[in-house]
């Protein structure tokens, strides 16, 4: 009884009386609670680099990033839709299920998802840096985690269903849809007998975090260059350019 008026307090304190008032009622909108333990929540949307730029102790003694965070929600979201795909497709065989979940726990898609539930928002107030779109990705696993230190299993679960499957995802659209252009684009150029290379054209820092510039190159020629902020996200950008201009040209052609 007395844990729970604790529990009572603490959320009373910081959703009225509190610096953090405006952090807890957005947090309340997206989460569906206040929560007891806003310091974890605090931690989901701090970056690596802003913590790498400071160079003065943060203002609520924070020092950690949002890294373990998302460890612990990328395992759960896994999870979680790896069930409820098990479920919804009960004749499926392993490699459509695995194909299924990786089209939703994949870096695009969450990228997506974090965008839509306004998370770019909440990292500006948390990070000095620049938001790139990779970063909103690790924001929404890092929540996930979050929710899941404050609430446990079960509620976590019924969100991730509610609030991220059935709000975002169109799953039977995604059963048709197919966005490894890396893929689409080895499995042409193994068609048509094609020699093709991705290469790191350029590699720098940008707010201390490395950038890298991916090119892709079809018999040693290059197509076309993409960059990002992840190697494997930059040559799936360069490979749906050099689709756009290679494959499809060559498609119209026949």
């Amino acid at each position: 009884m007395l844990d729970f008026i604790f529990k009572y307090y603490r959320k009373t304190q910081h959703r009225f009386f509190s610096k953090d008032k405006y952090f807890v009622e957005r947090l309340k909108e997206l989460i569906g609670f206040t929560p007891s333990r806003v310091h974890i929540f605090k931690v989901a949307f701090y970056h690596k680099s802003t913590l790498n730029n400071n160079t003065t102790v943060p203002e609520d003694g924070i020092f950690q990033s949002n890294e373990r965070l998302e460890f612990l929600g990328d395992a759960l979201l896994s999870f979680v839709v790896g069930e409820y795909l098990f479920k919804k497709y009960p004749n499926a065989n392993e490699g459509f299920l695995t194909k299924m979940r990786s089209k939703i726990v994949k870096r695009k898609m969450l990228n997506y998802i974090a965008e839509q539930m306004g998370l770019d928002q909440l990292m500006m107030e948390f990070n000095q840096t620049a938001i790139s779109q990779s970063m909103l990705g690790n924001a929404l696993e890092a929540l996930i985690g979050a929710i899941y230190m404050e609430q446990g299993f079960d509620f976590t679960k019924e969100y991730i269903l509610k609030n991220i499957i059935r709000k975002y995802v169109d799953i039977n659209r995604l059963e048709f849809f197919d966005d490894n252009y890396k893929s689409q684009l080895l499995e042409w150029c193994q068609k048509y007998n094609k020699e093709i290379d991705f290469r790191v054209i350029n590699k720098y820092k940008t707010d201390k975090r490395d950038r890298f510039k991916v090119g892709v190159f079809i018999d040693g020629v290059e197509i076309a260059s993409a960059e990002d902020f992840n190697k494997k996200s930059a040559e799936q950008i360069a490979a749906e350019i050099a689709i756009s201009q290679v494959v499809t040209k060559s498609e119209n052609d026949e």
